[in-house]
């Protein structure tokens, strides 16, 4: 693949005559499958995903599993296929031969015994440029092209439903076709267009419009018709002239048949030479979030002042993107691969698109951005603090101006007359609408809410930002507010009452001792803060109370080999994640035997598909996983510890973006999917220096040159 994996990663491919998502090693090592392969996702509302072997084994799907049909055929002279949808099961698809992921591309190679057709689904999330980043386009790009040493007549066709722009297919929808310069656009959306009124976790979005957007020179037909004239392509290679006017009707119609926006694109005679044809699919969502009873635009708004403005300006870019693309892919997936090995460089590899689809970035009225994420399938939460932490070692990575834009409106929520207690919040609201806290005992009361968990949070992700910017610029904002925090920390943090953790699935439990680390790393990381500041007698007096801590933890955690799940419970482990920022952030709070004997007992008590949790169950949060695995200090242990989630991914029966919460033994879904925290997998690179500075640098410089 041109280099691209030259050093062995895995790399998303289809060998030997078998089909389906697989990563596997180029030096013919083990094959893993992807549970589900993301082909376009921009956020929480616009995410559409093949989750079946093969392209043409079933419809694609939002993440939540709700059908969202992309169909696709293609016409060789008089006989048609699919490539893409299950929609007409009668008519015969092409053998997938090839299916690779990489950080920002889906690319599918199919064939017949007369062509090859690659399909290419580019999404230029770059989180080192917030103007690309931003807009919700993907580019879908054919290339086709003779097998057989004849030339073909092919003409290819595709279409979208309805059920793109409505949360139930019970919703009706409008549809309309418009010119731009140089673009014809199609476009669907629902006919009431209610924004941002409904909120939850199992929603889709049900305002705004789906499009596409077809270049002029593609000399395509379009039709802003139905699902019929898929039919009549299948027949004819051609699509009725004229558009569908039986509007408005739902997605689920049977008579009139369900709405569709239809393009064909003719390539005329094909033969050896590769023809190309390409067109942009976007979600013009009008308004994407609600924070303090504000609706606020969509980030790309900076750059544009209308949707047809940007998808015109998507088009221009379309070269510079596939270029841009291909580079940044071989460079991450390179230093992914000499971070963690083939295994570790699969799973982030996997990660990338999902930890950025899972959130929405916004501006506020000064154009200050927001990144703000959805709790998905945990309970729909908006900028859950404990979900931020998680993610954050990608965008710590790869932007660090990511990071500032997941806590801007968390703090700025905390700072206001709303959040009356002592520790930081949990969440903003649920998604889209972040009005203030619902969990727990929102803002009312402080029943469940997770006091220590939260303010250990934020306090280590202002300290990890300033160490990937070199300066406590931004702490310095809000410093009243972490000296709140820490104050806290300083006196509920080390043996903490009967509360919840970030686990909360798990339960309350009281005398917790990886929440007690992180009260001492936080307090540790303030003291960092504290310096950096030139406030030294601050940083005197919290590093040396987080010293005393962890010598007394030390002492109290102790059980053998290991260290137990609560000061007070013998015989009982569990991960000691939290610990990972002592050596990343040089804390140097725990003698280095802590996470030695930590990661020998890891690799004795890993089950077929993972390290569980802790004693209580077998299942396990793959992220977690992950940072428990950055404690070893030789390769070898930490491939022993990660190699497991990649049998997991290739097993599990459940077909879905990739779960963070699974079972150890059987390889199922305990519950969560399309998660930002797998951007926790990226804690393995910080944990590498020069590649933390390296591209935070490089970050930097493409943040510079936009200026």
């Amino acid at each position: 693949m041109k280099g691209l994996f030259s050093m062995g990663v895995w790399a998303v491919l289809l060998v030997g005559g078998m089909a389906g998502q697989f990563l596997k090693a180029q030096d013919g090592g083990q094959t893993l499958r992807a549970p589900a392969t993301p082909l376009i996702v921009h956020g929480p509302y616009f995410s559409i995903w093949s989750m079946s072997d093969r392209l043409t084994d079933s419809s694609t799907r939002h993440w939540t599993g709700v059908r969202q049909a992309l169909n696709g055929l293609i016409r060789v002279d008089t006989k048609t296929y699919r490539y893409l949808g299950d929609a007409d099961g009668d008519i015969q698809a092409l053998t997938e031969t090839h299916r690779e992921i990489t950080p920002t591309r889906t690319m599918v190679t199919l064939q017949s015994p007369e062509i090859e057709l690659k399909l290419t689904f580019l999404t230029p999330a770059f989180p080192d440029d917030l103007a690309a980043i931003a807009r919700p386009v993907t580019y879908l790009t054919w290339d086709v092209k003779s097998r057989d040493g004849a030339t073909h007549n092919v003409a290819l066709y595709f279409d979208a439903d309805g059920n793109t722009a409505v949360n139930h297919s019970d919703e009706t929808v409008t549809w309309s076709r418009a010119e731009i310069q140089g673009m014809h656009l199609l476009r669907v959306g629902s006919s009431k267009q209610p924004v941002l009124k409904d909120w939850g976790d199992n929603v889709r979005i049900d305002w705004g419009y789906f499009y596409l957007g077809v270049p002029s020179g593609e000399e395509a037909e379009c039709a802003a018709g139905s699902q019929a004239y898929r039919d009549d392509f299948a027949r004819t290679g051609k699509i009725p002239a004229e558009d569908d006017l039986d509007q408005p009707r739902m997605p689920q119609s049977r008579y009139p048949p369900p709405p569709a926006l239809n393009v064909v694109l003719p390539l005329g005679a094909v033969g050896a030479t590769v023809v190309t044809r390409h067109m942009l699919l976007g979600y013009d969502d009008v308004y994407s979030v609600e924070y303090m009873r504000q609706k606020l635009l969509p980030y790309w708004r900076k750059e544009f002042s209308s949707f047809s403005g940007m998808m015109k300006g998507a088009e221009r870019d379309y070269p510079s993107m596939e270029r841009r693309a291909e580079q940044y892919d071989a460079d991450l997936t390179g230093d992914l691969l000499r971070a963690g090995g083939p295994e570790y460089a699969a799973i982030a590899t996997l990660a990338f698109r999902q930890a950025i689809g899972a959130h929405k970035l916004v501006e506020d009225d000064a154009g200050v951005a927001f990144f703000m994420p959805k709790e998905n399938f945990s309970n729909g939460s908006i900028s859950t603090v404990d979900v931020l932490y998680p993610s954050s070692p990608m965008f710590l990575l790869l932007n660090p101006k990511l990071v500032e834009a997941q806590l801007e409106p968390v703090v700025r929520y905390a700072e206001s007359s709303h959040w009356k207690f002592r520790f930081a919040p949990h969440d903003l609201g649920v998604y889209p609408l972040a009005n203030g806290q619902l969990y727990g005992g929102g803002e009312v009361s402080e029943e469940d809410q997770m006091p220590v968990e939260e303010s250990g949070n934020m306090i280590l992700m202002f300290a990890a930002l300033a160490h990937a910017e070199g300066n406590a610029a931004y702490a310095q904002r809000h410093w009243p507010l972490l000296t709140k925090w820490a104050e806290f920390l300083l006196e509920k943090g080390f043996d903490p009452e009967n509360q919840l953790c970030t686990d909360d699935f798990a339960g309350h439990l009281a005398h917790n001792t990886n929440l007690s680390i992180k009260a001492i790393e936080a307090l540790a990381a303030y003291a960092e803060l504290a310096d950096k500041l030139g406030d030294h007698s601050a940083a005197t007096k919290y590093r040396s109370a987080a010293k005393t801590m962890a010598a007394n933890w030390v002492k109290m955690a102790a059980d053998g080999d290991h260290y137990r799940l609560a000061f007070d419970k013998s015989g009982t482990w569990s991960q000691k994640y939290n610990l990972v920022w002592d050596g990343i952030l040089g804390l140097h709070m725990f003698p280095p035997e802590v996470a030695e004997k930590e990661v020998a007992f890891y690799k004795a008590h890993l089950n077929p598909y993972g390290l569980p949790l802790d004693n209580r169950a077998t299942y396990t949060k793959l992220d977690w996983t992950v940072w428990s695995a950055t404690l070893a200090t030789s390769a070898a242990d930490f491939r022993t510890i990660v190699a497991p989630i990649a049998a997991f991914l290739d097993k599990t029966p459940d077909r879905v973006p990739m779960t963070d919460w699974y079972d150890t033994v059987t390889a199922k879904q305990v519950g969560f999917q399309a998660r930002s925290v797998v951007g926790g997998v990226y804690i393995k690179m910080l944990s590498d220096p020069e590649l933390w500075s390296k591209w935070a640098s490089r970050a930097r410089q493409t943040s510079h040159s936009g200026d």
